[in-house]
């Protein structure tokens, strides 16, 4: 996922994932009481008349978004209340590569003098820039997963750092996943409000604990992430 993960220190953090527990549960919530039924079969209709084109624009749009400095949370979840955890994963994770790549190409060759004023004296980009020339890939994969810079910002300034453009999309695709999946997981539990009725309680139960779990496993992934990060660089989150 593309997007920033919430910080576990301190109490602040923990009341970051006790609101995503309460957004999980207020989605769950408005789906399952709000009239949106209706809105749904008509939504999933139009998408099922425009095939293909539903994803590939999908992608176009994150892609774009992520060029363009929009967080890209609401299409996340988004993409998982319409295409599911399997589908709505990869579709994010296509768009928001294809975008973090794009933004590193254009800081690379097109910006790079902009991008260079816009990070100038930033101390953590410099530790960061310092432990790359050392580590290379194995950084990138730490900041998505533990980020110390806004997302979109970091990807114009991975432009600037001494790692290749493959090595960084082959660790951004790695480092963004923890995030993408929950996120995903998150939307699709609007979509299986909506579905209630015909799902049933077993894959409801199912799909609640299987958000649980991901939660959880995330967020021990971040503070690895994050332990690592700091021993490698000095480098925490604010």
């Amino acid at each position: 996922m593309s997007d920033k993960l919430p910080s576990e220190d301190g109490g602040a953090s923990t009341w970051k994932w006790i609101a995503l527990a309460a957004l999980a549960i207020g989605l769950f919530i408005a789906f399952r009481f709000l009239p949106v039924e209706e809105w749904w079969e008509s939504l999933s209709d139009w998408l099922d008349s425009i095939g293909l084109w539903a994803p590939v624009a999908f992608v176009v749009v994150y892609a774009v978004a992520t060029v363009l400095f929009v967080p890209g949370f609401a299409l996340t979840v988004g993409a998982g209340a319409l295409f599911g955890v399997l589908k709505g994963t990869l579709w994010v994770v296509v768009g928001s590569n294809l975008g973090a790549s794009a933004a590193f190409l254009i800081g690379r060759y097109l910006a790079r003098d902009r991008v260079a004023k816009r990070i100038a004296g930033n101390e953590k980009f410099e530790a960061l820039d310092s432990a790359i020339g050392r580590e290379g890939w194995k950084i990138v994969v730490l900041t998505r997963l533990s980020p110390v810079f806004p997302f979109s910002l970091l990807n114009y300034a991975f432009g600037l750092a001494k790692v290749k453009w493959l090595h960084y999309a082959a660790a951004s695709l790695v480092g963004m996943l923890p995030g993408t999946v929950m996120y995903v997981y998150l939307g699709s539990l609007g979509r299986l409000a909506a579905e209630s009725d015909r799902v049933g309680t077993t894959k409801i139960v199912f799909y609640v604990v299987g958000f649980v779990a991901t939660v959880l496993v995330t967020i021990l992934i971040t503070r690895a992430a994050r332990k690592a990060l700091r021993k490698k660089t000095g480098v925490t989150e604010d």
